[in-house]
């Protein structure tokens, strides 16, 4: 059989394949024939078929899909409740976790105000070895250090 004859003889299969299933018999002239059939009726016994609801089995409905998801879900929740509860699982991990979560907020208004504080001290000690302070102490301490220079330079003139 050379290839042109194989091809043939599959593309006049396929041709069959195609009509057969659009409804059509085909005869071995080519000659294209109704198919008949039998949903309702059996030819063997020439009468006319009884239907039972076990004969008419839909498979692709919700129900049959979802048949044993609820039970399935029920022994899983049963399942869980059956385990003893573990007072290790319950606990969190770092026992003062709740405690740290509500000082934050009162920490970062202290952190600030203790930034606020360090840079005015620092501005007060600088300003008080200056000699032009407005802190009492400051004031006090750069008058030391005036009388303390005029000393010096009063015993230097001597």
């Amino acid at each position: 059989m050379s290839l042109a004859e194989a091809s043939e003889a599959r593309k006049a299969r396929l041709i069959a394949l195609r009509k057969r299933k659009a409804g059509e018999a085909v005869d071995d002239n080519g000659v294209a024939e109704p198919l008949i059939k039998n949903r309702n009726f059996d030819p063997e016994s020439r009468t006319l078929k009884k239907h039972t609801q076990e004969d008419v089995e839909m498979e692709d409905t919700v129900e049959t899909q979802v048949k044993g998801l609820a039970e399935q879900i029920i022994a899983e929740d049963e399942k869980r409740r059956a385990q003893e509860l573990d007072i290790f699982n319950i606990a969190p991990k770092r026992p003062n976790w709740d405690l740290k979560r509500e000082m934050e907020k009162k920490l970062a208004k202290l952190e600030r105000r203790t930034q606020e504080a360090i840079h005015t001290l620092i501005r007060q000690r600088l300003a008080a070895q200056k000699g032009d302070s407005d802190d009492i102490v400051g004031a006090m301490k750069a008058q030391e250090r005036q009388n303390a220079s005029e000393t010096l330079s009063d015993e230097e003139e001597d």
